[in-house]
């Protein structure tokens, strides 16, 4: 018998306990990444619903959503548009910054990555509070893209990032949900 795609994902994302605090269970979903057809299942859940409808760019928030939403352009035929932390990139950039656990940081995307009215993919590998694809959300939209939806591997829907996404008006797809925290 075949496993279903979330059989699948439960089995081959490993739990790490109390990292990268105590109390945390972390998602890790490097050994999905070794797992080529996990991979690529994964990959082709992600891509299957946006064929056809005219998106122009992934964009991928680093570091994880690089991997898959570049996997994604690939299979769309499309662009890839990173979005990095502040420093990272060489040429003219816009940020946004957001709100951490404990502080503030910034993301950045190049000035000339997006086209007024361009229709984008937001891509990670997961979506806990939300407060990266928020921010990441924003800063497209600030910037005249039209973010189709976002799509994760994973969503920890007890800590309610996926809520902060669709308040911006954008549909959310998840593969996988793993309780608590």
């Amino acid at each position: 018998m075949h496993e279903t795609l979330i059989e699948e994902l439960t089995r081959t994302i490993r739990a790490i306990p109390d990292y990268p605090k105590e109390g945390i269970v972390f998602r890790d979903i490097t050994t999905l990444l070794q797992d080529a057809r996990a991979f690529r299942r994964s990959v082709d859940a992600l891509v299957h619903p946006y064929i056809g409808i005219g998106i122009a760019s992934v964009a991928g928030i680093e570091a994880r959503g690089f991997i898959l939403g570049g996997a994604i352009a690939h299979q769309l035929t499309i662009g890839f548009i990173p979005i990095r932390k502040k420093g990272k990139l060489p040429a003219d950039t816009v940020s946004i910054a957001y709100s951490l656990e404990y502080g503030v940081d910034e993301m950045e995307m190049h000035r000339d990555s997006i086209v007024p009215g361009q229709k984008v993919l937001l891509v990670d590998d997961l979506i806990a509070t939300g407060g990266t694809a928020e921010a990441a959300t924003k800063m497209l939209q600030e910037m005249g893209a039209e973010v189709v939806a976002a799509c994760f591997v994973v969503d920890l829907p007890d800590l309610g990032g996926r809520a902060k996404i669709e308040a911006l008006g954008v549909p959310v797809r998840t593969l996988v949900e793993f309780e608590g925290d």
